[in-house]
């Protein structure tokens, strides 16, 4: 989908370049570790969103995953594309 909007603008507009540029959102993580040993991760900008793991590489790979989850599944789109729009000042 996003090669389409892609080609599409570079044909339309003649953009040698697209400022739509995807890069990874950082998240703010709590850490804990539970009675049972047990690290336990919440992601702040996230409600409801927390796993737990046995060591610390699980828990932030399992974080990872549960992130990609919640954006994937649960939260709408923020922006959706309108249009590019050349403006003269």
């Amino acid at each position: 989908m996003l090669r389409k909007i892609y080609d599409f603008l570079i044909e339309k507009y003649k953009l040698s370049c697209l400022l739509m540029v995807f890069m990874p959102k950082k998240y703010t993580v709590i850490v804990e570790k539970d009675e049972d040993g047990w690290f336990v991760s919440e992601v702040l900008e996230l409600p409801g969103c927390h796993t737990q793991g046995k060591s610390m590489g699980q828990l932030i790979k399992r974080t990872k995953e549960a992130i990609r989850a919640y954006v994937n599944e649960k939260t709408p789109p923020l922006h959706r594309f309108v249009r590019v729009h050349k403006v003269e000042v």
